[in-house]
């Protein structure tokens, strides 16, 4: 009998099974389907943290240990995977991503390395010079805070769009921030849509402007839904084409388990038919976003758990109460430094949240709620605990904070004594990092930027991700994040919040599938749980910092089956 313990003593359960024991040999054991040998596993197990060898029947892992031990489960048929001492990890899971977004990203200008406003000109007018007349021209990715330099005529560090209009007079342009949470427009987009100078900021957004007041194509958050006007005749992507783009990309970065961090009734009755006819070669856990009045009326519907032999979770709400730091966005409990006239913006109300929030706990779903700035946590927090005081008889719920990013002292310990999920994403420290301070001045960056440490030390459960498309979809890239916080000119950003590997990948693995109540699941390679493994191409707990970033992803195996090698 072999006890499998999960997520440092939280859990533990028993399994018995024909053949599991770490020891044996002769006739009488039955083979495996796959083994892995001749590595360094590392298990994230506590009972077995480092073996060689793994054996895997169906797409459950049904033996671990050392060579000798799991080849004496080689049979006629077994595949046998020599790892030629490279590191197998339990596989990645990406805790916030948005999942058709990483496809969608490929299908559009890709605008995430851009070094200034000049090559986004240029990449927009090669693109109008193959499209049809009138054709909408869309693009993801920018952000003007890595720009160099600035453009020459600009409002808070945002160019004006006239050098866009220019190269694209006929055709409207709508390129996405990096962040999500603006859009940048030229005049056509916004002739299409409607907007004036005399177009009023809607709620939780605001159109930013010039001198004269006119706008200058930037829109801030719920603003970027008065640009629908530039997309309404054009051909919108096809989903499907979406869903097998984000499953080819996460896969070559080794994930194998993706928690969707926002999609509708439609995406997932898609995701449904994908697992049915077998195309969905990861796993999903989805967050289902839609109005109070939808999931009142169709929300229990569509909550169901492992559907497809554990290929399909919907069991989660998403909601947004503020915005990103980046564009400014966030709602902060005192003003930006480098913008004293804001405190950011306050997306959706905390009262609408709170109905959602009624409707959850009546109805066994998780809330999860994008909260950036200290002021969106606290609100955020408030109103957890208010749900959880009022419902005393519902316990273990697990509700999340997304994203996390920025919280006042105060706030930290109540991660761990609420039961909140921090869900967080390491490689936004690095990417953020060089505007924070500016942002928030230094004693606030300090005390509450992307403490994912503190959190830790005070017993919260911190999961890790990309919120990809809004960066790469890498586990590797945002695991290098979280243990060295160092910033592309070389410095560390706060270093006493830095991770040990072996947090940092817990995180990504154990912590993940606890936020996704999966840790029974996934998230070790722990006998009973599932063949979920990623095999990487340097073993990333000992080789020096520098060289995490150039890890590869040699194999990704989903259920016992490898889905993605590495080409020679």
């Amino acid at each position: 009998m072999v006890a499998a313990k999960t997520r440092d003593g939280f859990f533990s359960f028993w399994l018995i099974a024909m053949g599991v024991l770490i020891v044996g040999c002769g006739s009488s054991i039955e083979p495996v389907d796959v083994v892995l040998h001749n590595g360094k596993i590392i298990t994230v197990d506590e009972l077995h943290p480092e073996v060689q060898a793994l054996g895997i029947r169906g797409d459950q892992i049904v033996v671990v240990g050392t060579n000798e031990e799991v080849d004496a489960y080689i049979g006629e048929t077994t595949e046998v995977i020599d790892l030629e001492g490279q590191l197998a990890i339990p596989g990645f899971i990406e805790s916030h991503g948005h999942f058709l977004g990483v496809g969608n990203a490929q299908m559009q200008l890709n605008l995430m390395d851009v070094q200034n406003w000049e090559e986004i000109v240029e990449m927009v007018a090669a693109a109008v010079e193959e499209a049809q007349p009138g054709q909408l021209i869309r693009g993801r990715g920018w952000h003007q805070e890595k720009w160099n330099p600035l453009p020459e005529r600009n409002v808070e560090g945002f160019p004006l769009h006239d050098q866009l209009s220019e190269v694209s007079p006929n055709n409207p342009v709508l390129l996405t921030h990096a962040s999500g949470h603006a859009t940048f427009a030229n005049a056509r987009a916004m002739e299409m849509s409607g907007i004036t100078s005399a177009t009023p900021n809607p709620d939780g957004g605001e159109i930013l402007r010039d001198a004269t007041g006119n706008p200058i194509g930037v829109f801030r958050e719920t603003a970027s839904r008065l640009l629908r006007g530039a997309s309404a005749d054009a051909t919108p992507p096809d989903p499907r084409r979406q869903a097998e783009l984000a499953v080819q990309e996460a896969l070559a970065k080794g994930i194998t388990s993706f928690q969707d961090a926002g999609s509708s009734f439609e995406t997932v009755d898609l995701l449904k038919n994908m697992v049915d006819d077998g195309s969905l070669g990861i796993r999903l856990w989805v967050m289902l976003r839609e109005s109070n009045e939808a999931l009142a009326a169709r929300g229990k519907d569509y909550r169901m758990i492992g559907y497809g032999d554990n290929r399909l979770t919907v069991r989660a709400i998403k909601r947004s109460i503020d915005g990103a730091l980046g564009s400014r966005g966030a709602w902060l409990l005192e003003p930006y430094s480098d913008s004293p006239e804001s405190t950011g913006l306050n997306t959706t109300t905390p009262e609408s949240i709170s109905e959602t929030a009624a409707w959850a706990i009546d109805n066994d779903f998780q809330l999860c709620v994008h909260a950036i700035g200290d002021r969106a946590n606290r609100e955020t927090l408030d109103l957890y605990q208010r749900t959880f005081e009022a419902n005393p008889d519902k316990t273990g719920l697990r509700w999340r904070d997304e994203h996390t990013q920025h919280l006042h002292p105060d706030d930290i310990p109540r991660f761990a004594e609420l039961g909140v999920i921090a869900s967080m994403q390491g490689v936004h420290s690095t990417s953020d990092g060089p505007y924070v301070v500016a942002r928030l001045g230094e004693q606030r960056a300090a005390e509450g930027a992307y403490v994912w440490k503190s959190l830790i030390e005070t017993g919260a459960v911190v999961a890790n991700g990309t919120d990809a498309p809004v960066e790469d979809v890498s586990p590797i890239a945002s695991y290098y994040a979280t243990v060295s916080r160092r910033l592309a000119d070389g410095s560390v950003f706060f270093p006493e919040q830095r991770l040990s590997r072996l947090e940092a990948l817990k995180t990504y693995t154990i912590n993940a599938a606890f936020a996704a109540f999966e840790e029974d699941l996934k998230g070790s390679l722990t006998v009973g749980k599932l063949a979920d493994i990623t095999v990487l191409s340097k073993d990333v707990m000992t080789i020096p910092e520098d060289e995490i970033s150039s890890t590869e992803v040699a194999h990704t195996i989903v259920g016992g089956r490898v889905m993605y090698s590495r080409a020679n």
